[in-house]
């Protein structure tokens, strides 16, 4: 049985709550190790496909600024 990326990280995290939800992300997040960013990118994905237009701008949004900031300014502010 082949999964793929996005089902492997699905799955991975099925049954877990909020907590357990929250603290992955944030651990992947502050360890800014680039083997957690393929499961940040799935949970993005499904972030999108269930957002509504105010909730995409409000992102693309918060993405832009920190695009435009660049890696370095950004993480100086964290």
């Amino acid at each position: 049985m082949d999964l793929s990326i996005r089902e492997h990280i699905i799955n991975n995290f099925k049954g877990d709550d909020y907590d357990t939800l929250r603290r992955a992300i944030d651990e992947s997040v502050a360890s800014q190790d680039e083997v957690t960013l393929p499961g940040l990118g799935v949970f993005l994905e499904i972030i999108w496909e269930n957002a509504d237009q105010e909730l995409k701008n409000q992102l693309v949004d918060i993405i832009k600024k920190r695009v435009e900031k660049g890696l370095n300014e950004a993480k100086k502010e964290n």
